[in-house]
Protein backbone atom coordinates (compact mmCIF):
# COMPACT_ATOMS: atom_id res chain seq x y z
CA UNK A 1 0.00 0.00 0.00
CA UNK A 2 0.70 3.38 -0.54
CA UNK A 3 2.26 5.68 1.67
CA UNK A 4 -0.44 8.42 1.75
CA UNK A 5 2.02 11.05 3.74
CA UNK A 6 4.54 10.64 1.13
CA UNK A 7 2.13 11.09 -1.80
CA UNK A 8 0.78 14.03 -1.14
CA UNK A 9 1.44 17.49 0.48
CA UNK A 10 -0.67 18.00 3.95
CA UNK A 11 -3.87 19.85 3.90
CA UNK A 12 -3.06 24.19 3.93
CA UNK A 13 -5.53 24.49 6.91
CA UNK A 14 -3.02 22.09 8.85
CA UNK A 15 -1.61 24.13 11.97
CA UNK A 16 2.06 24.88 11.40
CA UNK A 17 4.26 23.11 13.46
CA UNK A 18 2.18 20.27 14.75
CA UNK A 19 3.22 16.59 14.13
CA UNK A 20 1.19 14.48 12.18
CA UNK A 21 0.50 11.22 13.13
CA UNK A 22 0.47 8.16 10.76
CA UNK A 23 -1.34 6.45 13.08
CA UNK A 24 -4.05 8.87 13.22
CA UNK A 25 -4.01 9.15 9.37
CA UNK A 26 -3.78 5.29 8.96
CA UNK A 27 -6.83 4.97 11.15
CA UNK A 28 -8.85 7.49 9.17
CA UNK A 29 -8.25 5.24 6.05
CA UNK A 30 -9.06 2.26 7.65
CA UNK A 31 -12.27 3.85 8.92
CA UNK A 32 -13.24 4.91 5.53
CA UNK A 33 -12.54 1.52 4.18
CA UNK A 34 -14.31 -0.68 6.81
CA UNK A 35 -17.58 1.95 5.58
CA UNK A 36 -16.77 1.35 2.13
CA UNK A 37 -16.93 -2.63 2.30
CA UNK A 38 -19.51 -2.66 4.26
CA UNK A 39 -21.65 -0.97 1.43
CA UNK A 40 -22.41 2.30 2.25
CA UNK A 41 -22.81 4.91 -0.37
CA UNK A 42 -20.67 7.68 -1.22
CA UNK A 43 -23.18 10.16 -0.72
CA UNK A 44 -23.84 8.68 2.68
CA UNK A 45 -20.04 8.90 3.73
CA UNK A 46 -19.90 11.70 5.77
CA UNK A 47 -17.00 12.66 7.53
CA UNK A 48 -18.61 12.71 10.55
CA UNK A 49 -19.20 9.41 10.10
CA UNK A 50 -15.85 8.53 9.40
CA UNK A 51 -14.09 9.99 12.45
CA UNK A 52 -17.05 7.97 14.65
CA UNK A 53 -15.74 4.98 12.96
CA UNK A 54 -11.99 5.64 13.29
CA UNK A 55 -12.67 6.86 16.71
CA UNK A 56 -10.85 10.58 16.15
CA UNK A 57 -12.60 13.93 15.99
CA UNK A 58 -13.34 15.48 12.94
CA UNK A 59 -10.62 18.27 12.74
CA UNK A 60 -8.54 15.16 12.99
CA UNK A 61 -9.94 14.34 9.31
CA UNK A 62 -10.14 18.26 8.42
CA UNK A 63 -6.23 18.73 8.99
CA UNK A 64 -5.35 16.31 6.40
CA UNK A 65 -8.10 16.17 3.98
CA UNK A 66 -10.22 19.37 2.43
CA UNK A 67 -13.39 17.13 2.28
CA UNK A 68 -14.28 13.18 1.53
CA UNK A 69 -13.96 13.90 -2.15
CA UNK A 70 -10.07 14.53 -0.94
CA UNK A 71 -10.21 11.27 1.91
CA UNK A 72 -11.92 9.10 -0.93
CA UNK A 73 -8.99 9.58 -3.56
CA UNK A 74 -6.68 8.89 -1.00
CA UNK A 75 -8.80 5.16 0.09
CA UNK A 76 -8.55 4.73 -3.28
CA UNK A 77 -4.57 5.14 -3.52
CA UNK A 78 -4.16 2.83 -0.27
CA UNK A 79 -6.13 -0.29 -2.30
CA UNK A 80 -4.34 0.05 -4.98
CA UNK A 81 -0.70 -1.53 -5.85
CA UNK A 82 2.11 1.26 -4.86
CA UNK A 83 3.00 3.47 -7.71
CA UNK A 84 6.02 2.20 -10.14
CA UNK A 85 9.53 3.30 -9.93
CA UNK A 86 10.55 3.49 -13.40
CA UNK A 87 14.42 1.68 -14.13
CA UNK A 88 15.18 4.59 -16.22
CA UNK A 89 17.70 2.43 -18.54
CA UNK A 90 15.32 3.13 -21.63
CA UNK A 91 12.16 4.34 -22.95
CA UNK A 92 11.02 0.93 -23.84
CA UNK A 93 11.84 -0.37 -20.45
CA UNK A 94 9.89 2.24 -18.72
CA UNK A 95 6.82 1.81 -20.52
CA UNK A 96 6.85 -1.71 -19.75
CA UNK A 97 6.74 -0.81 -16.31
CA UNK A 98 4.31 1.73 -16.34
CA UNK A 99 1.57 -0.16 -18.15
CA UNK A 100 2.76 -3.87 -15.98
CA UNK A 101 0.71 -1.00 -13.29
CA UNK A 102 -2.16 -0.94 -15.19
CA UNK A 103 -2.60 -3.99 -15.17
CA UNK A 104 -1.56 -4.87 -11.63
CA UNK A 105 -4.21 -2.35 -11.04
CA UNK A 106 -6.80 -4.36 -13.27
CA UNK A 107 -6.34 -7.23 -11.40
CA UNK A 108 -6.65 -5.66 -7.94
CA UNK A 109 -9.81 -3.93 -9.32
CA UNK A 110 -11.42 -7.56 -10.32
CA UNK A 111 -10.21 -9.13 -6.85
CA UNK A 112 -11.08 -6.64 -4.43
CA UNK A 113 -14.46 -5.37 -3.11
CA UNK A 114 -13.92 -2.15 -2.14
CA UNK A 115 -11.83 -1.32 -5.19
CA UNK A 116 -14.74 -2.09 -7.47
CA UNK A 117 -17.23 -0.39 -4.76
CA UNK A 118 -15.19 2.76 -5.23
CA UNK A 119 -14.22 2.51 -8.59
CA UNK A 120 -18.27 2.23 -9.23
CA UNK A 121 -18.95 5.08 -7.40
CA UNK A 122 -16.47 7.53 -8.70
CA UNK A 123 -17.80 6.80 -12.38
CA UNK A 124 -21.08 8.55 -10.88
CA UNK A 125 -19.78 11.50 -9.06
CA UNK A 126 -18.19 14.31 -11.24
CA UNK A 127 -16.68 16.21 -7.90
CA UNK A 128 -15.17 12.81 -7.48
CA UNK A 129 -14.02 11.97 -10.79
CA UNK A 130 -12.01 15.88 -11.03
CA UNK A 131 -10.59 15.23 -7.53
CA UNK A 132 -9.22 11.65 -8.96
CA UNK A 133 -8.39 12.86 -11.51
CA UNK A 134 -6.65 15.65 -10.98
CA UNK A 135 -4.48 14.03 -8.13
CA UNK A 136 -4.32 10.81 -10.23
CA UNK A 137 -4.79 10.39 -13.74
CA UNK A 138 -2.91 13.54 -14.83
CA UNK A 139 0.23 12.78 -12.71
CA UNK A 140 0.24 9.13 -14.63
CA UNK A 141 -0.42 10.78 -18.02
CA UNK A 142 2.26 13.11 -17.41
CA UNK A 143 5.16 10.15 -16.47
CA UNK A 144 3.79 8.34 -19.63
CA UNK A 145 4.05 11.38 -21.92
CA UNK A 146 7.73 12.49 -20.33
CA UNK A 147 8.91 8.94 -21.00
CA UNK A 148 8.18 9.52 -24.21
CA UNK A 149 9.71 12.57 -24.83
CA UNK A 150 12.91 11.20 -23.36
CA UNK A 151 12.77 8.86 -25.81
CA UNK A 152 12.70 11.04 -28.66
CA UNK A 153 15.47 12.82 -27.28
CA UNK A 154 17.54 9.79 -27.06
CA UNK A 155 16.65 8.79 -30.69
CA UNK A 156 14.24 5.94 -29.45
CA UNK A 157 11.21 7.29 -31.05
CA UNK A 158 10.34 9.00 -34.12
CA UNK A 159 10.19 12.90 -33.33
CA UNK A 160 7.44 13.77 -35.90
CA UNK A 161 4.85 12.36 -32.92
CA UNK A 162 2.50 13.19 -30.99
CA UNK A 163 3.14 12.92 -27.29
CA UNK A 164 0.05 13.37 -26.62
CA UNK A 165 -1.88 10.94 -29.05
CA UNK A 166 1.05 7.75 -28.10
CA UNK A 167 0.60 8.42 -25.06
CA UNK A 168 -3.40 7.22 -25.71
CA UNK A 169 -2.08 4.42 -27.79
CA UNK A 170 0.22 2.66 -25.59
CA UNK A 171 -2.02 3.22 -22.59
CA UNK A 172 -5.15 2.18 -24.49
CA UNK A 173 -5.11 -1.25 -24.93
CA UNK A 174 -4.04 -1.69 -21.60
CA UNK A 175 -6.81 -0.13 -19.91
CA UNK A 176 -9.56 -1.40 -22.52
CA UNK A 177 -8.76 -5.18 -20.81
CA UNK A 178 -8.37 -4.03 -17.50
CA UNK A 179 -11.37 -2.00 -17.31
CA UNK A 180 -13.67 -1.93 -20.26
CA UNK A 181 -13.62 -5.50 -20.87
CA UNK A 182 -13.53 -7.03 -17.04
CA UNK A 183 -13.75 -10.37 -18.16
CA UNK A 184 -10.69 -9.73 -20.55
CA UNK A 185 -7.17 -11.29 -20.09
CA UNK A 186 -4.72 -9.86 -18.07
CA UNK A 187 -1.41 -12.67 -19.15
CA UNK A 188 1.98 -11.29 -17.30
CA UNK A 189 3.31 -10.56 -20.84
CA UNK A 190 1.25 -8.02 -21.90
CA UNK A 191 2.67 -5.05 -21.06
CA UNK A 192 5.84 -6.30 -23.16
CA UNK A 193 3.66 -7.29 -25.99
CA UNK A 194 1.79 -4.01 -26.24
CA UNK A 195 5.00 -1.44 -26.15
CA UNK A 196 6.72 -4.01 -28.67
CA UNK A 197 4.39 -4.32 -31.33
CA UNK A 198 3.89 -0.52 -31.05
CA UNK A 199 7.53 0.21 -31.43
CA UNK A 200 7.90 -1.51 -33.68
CA UNK A 201 6.42 1.14 -36.45
CA UNK A 202 7.65 4.03 -33.76
CA UNK A 203 11.02 3.59 -33.86
CA UNK A 204 13.35 6.23 -36.28
CA UNK A 205 14.46 4.08 -39.42
CA UNK A 206 17.88 4.10 -40.07
CA UNK A 207 18.82 5.82 -43.21
CA UNK A 208 20.00 2.91 -46.17
CA UNK A 209 23.54 4.14 -46.17
CA UNK A 210 24.25 3.82 -42.19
Amino acid sequence: MSSLAGDRPASTGAPKGRPRSEAVERAILEGAMSLLEEGVPFAELSIERIARTAGVGKSAIYRRWSGKEELFVDVLRTAEPDEPELPGTSMRDDLVVILESLRRRGLASRDSAILHNVHAQMKSNPRLWDEYHTSVVAPRRQLTRDVLRRGQRDGELRTDLDLELLSDLFMGPMLVRAVMRPDGDLPPQLAEAIVDTLLSGLRPVSSPDR
